[in-house]
C-alpha cells in the first residue's frame, strides 16, 4: 500500500503534465489558425489601426518605414498580436478547463466570473485607448510639433507605442479583478482599501505618469478611469466576499 501511493502520485503528476501540453497545442493551433485569417487582411488592419494618427496628421504628411523590411514585418506582427488577442477568449477556457477539476464549489463560482469579466475589461481598456484616447492624443501631439518638423512616423515606431498603449489601459481596466482577488484571498480587506483612498488616487497619477506620454491629457485619461474602476473594484469586493462567505458557510 504504501508503495503504491507514490506510484499514483506519479501517474497523476504525469497526466497533468500531459493535459497541460494538449492544452498548450491547442492554443498554438487555435493562434495559428486565426493568425492564417489575420495575416490575408495585415495592411488593412495596419491602416485602421494607423488611422487615429493619419487623420490628424498635417497635409500631405505620411507615415514612413525607416527599415528595408518594415513595409513587410510590421503589419505581419501586428496581424499575429491580433491573432493572439482574439483567442485571448479560447485561451482563458482552456486555462478554466485545466484548473477547474482542483477547485471547490465556492471558488469555481468565484474564478468562473473574473475570468469573463477580466476578459471584458481588457478589451474595454483597449477599446477605450483607441476610441477616446488616442484622437485625443495624436491630435495634441501632432499639434505640439515645433515650426519646421515634419511629422512624419515610422510604421514600426507606431505600432510599438500603440500596443504599449493597448497593454497599458488593457492592464489598467484590470484594476477592479485585482481589487477583488485582494480581498478574495485577505491579502487586504475592503476597509483597509478605503482608508487608503488618497494614496491610491496619487498613486494611478503616478503609475499614469510613466504609462502614457508626456501630457497632463493623456494621463489624465488613464488616471481618472484607473480610480473610478478601483472605486468599482472596491465596491464588488464588498458583494463577493459576502457571498463567497455564505457559500463555504453552506458547504
Amino acid at each position: 500500500m504504501t508503495s503504491q501511493a507514490p506510484l499514483d502520485n506519479e501517474q497523476s503528476f504525469f497526466s497533468h503534465l500531459v493535459e497541460l501540453r494538449d492544452r498548450l497545442l491547442k492554443v498554438v493551433l487555435c493562434v495559428l489558425l486565426v493568425f492564417v485569417g489575420t495575416a490575408s487582411y495585415a495592411n488593412e488592419i495596419y491602416a485602421y489601426l494607423a488611422e487615429p494618427l493619419l487623420l490628424h496628421m498635417p497635409k500631405n504628411s505620411t507615415m514612413i518605414a525607416i527599415d528595408v523590411a518594415s513595409p513587410f514585418f510590421t503589419p505581419f506582427k501586428l496581424a499575429f498580436v491580433v491573432a493572439v488577442f482574439v483567442s485571448i477568449p479560447f485561451i482563458l477556457y482552456q486555462f478554466w478547463g485545466f484548473v477547474a477539476p482542483g477547485l471547490y464549489r465556492h471558488e469555481k463560482l468565484m474564478v468562473a466570473p473574473l475570468l469573463l469579466a477580466s476578459t471584458l475589461l481588457f478589451y474595454s481598456g483597449v477599446a477605450f485607448a483607441y476610441f477616446l484616447v488616442f484622437p485625443l492624443v495624436f491630435g495634441y501631439l501632432t499639434s505640439a510639433a515645433p515650426a519646421g518638423v515634419a511629422v512624419m512616423t515610422d510604421i514600426a515606431t507606431y505600432l510599438d507605442f500603440v500596443l504599449a498603449m493597448f497593454f497599458a489601459f488593457g492592464l489598467s481596466f484590470e484594476i477592479p479583478i485585482f481589487t477583488i482577488v485582494l480581498v478574495w484571498t485577505g491579502i487586504i480587506t475592503p476597509e483597509t482599501l478605503s482608508e487608503k483612498r488618497p494614496y491610491v488616487i496619487v498613486g494611478v497619477f503616478v503609475i499614469a505618469m510613466f504609462l502614457t506620454p508626456p501630457d497632463a491629457l493623456s494621463q489624465t485619461l488613464l488616471a481618472v478611469p484607473m480610480w473610478l474602476l478601483f472605486e468599482s473594484g472596491l465596491l464588488f469586493s464588498r458583494l463577493f466576499v459576502k457571498k463567497d462567505s455564505a457559500a463555504e458557510d453552506r458547504e
